[in-house]
This record gives structure tokens, sequence and C-alpha cells, in this order.
């Protein structure tokens, strides 16, 4: 298959790659009284990683837990709830 655009079919480089792409587009936090627990950028790359495994909040969490590779590739120091996930898309 020729494409035009790089492909990858491993979830720890998608993981990678949205939040680069989300760090250029998006402010690190929503505001300046934000918890700062996790950035726009993490969240957002936890949303299209839940997205492409197709698992909903509950199952991205699960996911992060277990793989280590994901939250050291996002930079995550702990694993977030799943309802920070599920209210991410509306400060988004």
């Amino acid at each position: 298959m020729d494409t035009t655009r790089p492909m990858t079919r491993s979830p720890v480089a998608l993981a990678r790659k949205a939040a680069q792409l989300a760090a250029q587009k998006l402010p690190a936090y929503s505001s300046r009284f934000s918890r700062k627990d996790f950035t726009q950028h993490q969240l957002f790359a936890l949303m299209v990683l839940a997205t492409d495994l197709k698992t909903d909040h509950r199952g991205i969490v699960a996911i992060v837990s277990d793989w280590s590779d994901v939250r050291e590739a996002l930079g995550l120091k702990k694993v977030p709830h799943p309802t920070t996930i599920y209210k991410a898309p509306q400060r988004l």
C-alpha cells in the first residue's frame, strides 16, 4: 500500500505523535487555575489512543495503567481517573 503519509501500528508512537501535535495547537492548561495534574496534550493523546483502540474512558485508563511505555511516552506521573478523560473533550 502506497500512501503519502507515514502510518504506524504502535500505540506508543501514536500517543507520542498525538501529544506532539496537541502541543503545537493547544495550551498546556485550559486555565491558569487548573490543577496541573495532566496537560491538555496528555489528555488529547489519551483520547486519540482510546479512539484508535476502540475503547471508552474506563478502558483507556485500564490500558494506560498496564502499559508503562505509554505512561513514559506521555510523561504521566500517575494514571488519570476515568472521569478526567470523560470530561476532557468538553474543555478541548
